[in-house]
């Protein structure tokens, strides 16, 4: 009798454990490799493998990304060629959305990073000159202020072809009638950055375009050394009407979130990671930290692994809550 009294308890306590046990060994990602797709900007590895963790956590094995500039991974994505992205800006990567599918191919899912600023600003000195806005460029003599190369104009440090950012500055320099006095300088932006802040740390005055969340606003400080630029009036690309203005000033770039853009099949196929990237959100002040670290030195692969483990440890509670409520939904 005590036997079968043994044998009873002891059935009935792996009954009770049965199900945490099948909860806890439920992989909705086993057998399933994602494919990312990232930009071409390092300091973006950061939030991607942040959600790399994640995934790995719910069974899924991650590719090595595919890296190119942001049309191109909007059209890899909605074609099928990648599953997801992390960095897609929400408006300013509205054109390369629609061009790529829409949402008949693609979805914005979540909102991962939010308060993503963009645009122009001067140094200080310039600021308390007077030029507070781009417009005031138009003025050959204050144009020539910025001239870095001898020919009279204005020299922008701009934004590189295929990001995005680079169609509203085109569009601005034309509305504003600046074409004259003003030249956009593309490239390489860690070239034409890093040349900016070397004619700040001699003194001479810049004019630049930049965004966060990125390392350069660490150290051209807005409101310290460096002052946002006003723009004459609000005029987008596309004759689109997004808001412009942020804390009272129109910085001619719609404040943004930087959200993931996915696959729709892959995400009809795979709801634990639909729900993982609906959950999942990084603090913009985090990721500039981060992004500063790499501006110090510790950009190695081995240093943005490092930070992104201290991350999640940091938010542990949370990480773990996102997985568990994806898991849930696998």
């Amino acid at each position: 009798m005590q036997s079968l009294t043994r044998k009873l308890r002891c059935g009935a306590a792996a009954a009770l454990l049965l199900p945490a046990l099948a909860v806890a060994q439920h992989m909705p990602g086993k057998g399933v490799t994602v494919r990312p797709v990232e930009g071409s900007i390092i300091e973006e590895k950061f939030q991607h493998r942040i959600i790399y963790r994640a995934l790995e956590q719910l069974g899924y094995a991650v590719a090595e990304p595919q890296e190119v500039e942001y049309q191109t991974m909007h059209l890899a994505v909605g074609a099928g060629d990648g599953d997801f992205s992390a960095v897609h800006w929400n408006p300013l990567h509205q054109a390369f959305y629609d061009e790529s599918g829409g949402g008949k191919s693609l979805q914005r899912v979540g909102s991962l990073v939010e308060g993503a600023l963009q645009g122009y600003l001067v140094d200080k000195a310039s600021y308390q000159a007077g030029i507070t806005n781009l417009g005031d460029l138009k003025d050959p003599a204050v144009a020539k202020r910025f001239d870095t190369d001898g020919d009279g104009k204005a020299d922008l440090a701009g934004c590189v072809p295929g990001w995005g950012c680079e169609r509203v500055i085109e569009h601005q320099l034309t509305e504003y009638g600046l074409r004259d006095t003003v030249t956009h300088n593309q490239g390489a932006y860690p070239v034409i950055i890093a040349d900016t802040l070397a004619r700040h740390q001699q003194g001479r005055p810049i004019v630049y375009y930049t965004w966060t969340p990125y390392w350069v606003s660490g150290v051209l400080i807005p409101g310290d050394n460096v002052e946002w630029l006003e723009v004459p009036y609000s005029s987008l690309p596309d004759n689109r009407t997004d808001n412009t203005i942020f804390n009272g000033k129109n910085h001619g770039f719609a404040v943004n979130s930087l959200q993931i853009v996915a696959n729709g099949d892959f995400l009809a196929a795979n709801p634990a990671a639909k729900k993982l990237f609906e959950l999942m959100k990084i603090d913009i002040n985090d990721v500039s930290a981060q992004n500063n670290k790499m501006r110090d030195g510790e950009d190695s692969d081995r240093d943005i692994n490092r930070h992104v483990g201290e991350w999640i440890d940091a938010n542990r509670a949370q990480f773990d809550a996102w997985v568990k409520t994806a898991r849930a939904a696998g």
